[in-house]
């Protein structure tokens, strides 16, 4: 049996609530399953650590963090207390760059059960490849001055290295798929990242001629992600780029709530993190009615990068069958709780590989 030592930060809001219960299912596959087992290890990092400490996490986190096989994280953000800039860039930003997790991975799916606000979504399946360590959100720039001489810059930083890794990351995935990858690009409007984008993407894609490849700017693609979504299969994106079609992606499956994410060191050599798209609802947290979906696809994530893509595969069946069964929260016009979510899923687990 392998074990699994998985460094858990459940975060801020409703974080604390749904980690313990993809963790109750990852442990009831696990068991099921026999061939592995999580051991997981809470690190209660965050804002309520920043309120008491004066930082998002330990000085030496990072440290602390490279002892784990995987990191699964919650929800991260209490912004009346603690402005985002601090917790995104005090924890998220700070693991996801510390630890080299350079390739983000967010999955859009209609799932059965769930209906999506478009009239007519096609059975779209799309996985968004999002280089994760530079390009928009590159910490370069400043401010300078005051009143209405007041200066900001931010400058975006696009290395062919960071690029290529993404770009080969994206054919490799849809090598295994449809064979079809798009890259979300902007070189009509930006002059100098963008046609580089472009360039990086024409010499990978030139190693993959077996692959229905093509660049759509990003503006149209958002337009084509809502208006017809099945085109899609495969696509990459910069780091800005990236996360607003991954936010399109869950409103279209019909929740932002639902989405999940991945942060992958690609070589291993440190862990990969894994985490819900979704914010920390302080508005709902301890009540009881946050929905699970999303940390729990987390989990097959998880799932999938540590070789139990078949584990993963029975994991999402039950999230279909639970949102088949109407065992929904009120996010999805149900009236399900947080808990009874979570049974629904391990009951069709159990019933499914016991």
């Amino acid at each position: 049996m392998k074990t699994y030592k998985i460094a858990t930060i459940p975060g801020d809001g409703i974080g604390k609530e749904v980690v313990p219960e993809a963790m109750r299912v990852l442990d009831t596959l696990a068991e099921l399953d026999g061939n592995l087992k999580f051991e997981w290890e809470i690190l209660s990092w965050g804002c309520d650590y920043y309120l008491k400490n004066g930082e998002m996490m330990p000085e030496n986190g990072l440290e602390i963090l490279k002892n784990f096989d995987q990191i699964f994280l919650g929800s991260v953000g209490m912004p009346e207390l603690v402005p985002d800039h601090i917790s995104l860039w005090g924890l998220l930003i700070k693991i996801r760059r510390g630890l080299k997790q350079t390739i983000n991975i967010r999955p859009a799916k209609l799932l059965k059960g769930l209906d999506s606000p478009l009239k007519s979504p096609g059975e779209f399946d799309i996985i968004v490849v999002r280089e994760n360590s530079e390009g928009e959100y590159s910490d370069s720039g400043g401010r300078i001055h005051s009143d209405e001489d007041e200066i900001a810059i931010q400058n975006a930083i696009f290395t062919r290295k960071g690029t290529e890794r993404a770009m080969r990351y994206a054919c490799d995935l849809s090598n295994q798929r449809s064979k079809k990858v798009t890259s979300a690009t902007k070189s009509n409007g930006l002059s100098h990242s963008m046609p580089f984008w472009d360039d990086v993407f024409h010499d990978i894609v030139a190693n993959y001629p077996q692959l229905d490849q093509n660049s759509v700017h990003i503006d149209a693609m958002a337009a084509y992600m809502i208006m017809k979504p099945s085109e899609f299969d495969v696509i990459v994106a910069s780091n800005l780029f990236g996360d607003i079609l991954t936010d399109i992606g869950g409103a279209i499956m019909g929740s932002i709530g639902i989405a999940p994410a991945a942060n992958l060191n690609v070589t291993n050599e440190f862990p990969s993190m894994f985490e819900p798209v979704h914010g920390s609802a302080p508005d709902i947290a301890g009540l009881g009615v946050a929905n699970p979906l999303g940390q729990i696809w987390t989990g097959k994530l998880m799932l999938d990068y540590l070789g139990y893509a078949r584990l993963g595969d029975h994991l999402l069946e039950a999230i279909e069958y639970s949102l088949v069964q109407g065992t929904k929260t009120r996010d999805l016009k149900g009236q399900a709780t947080t808990k009874e979510v979570t049974d629904t899923i391990i009951h069709y687990l159990k019933t499914k590989l016991e």
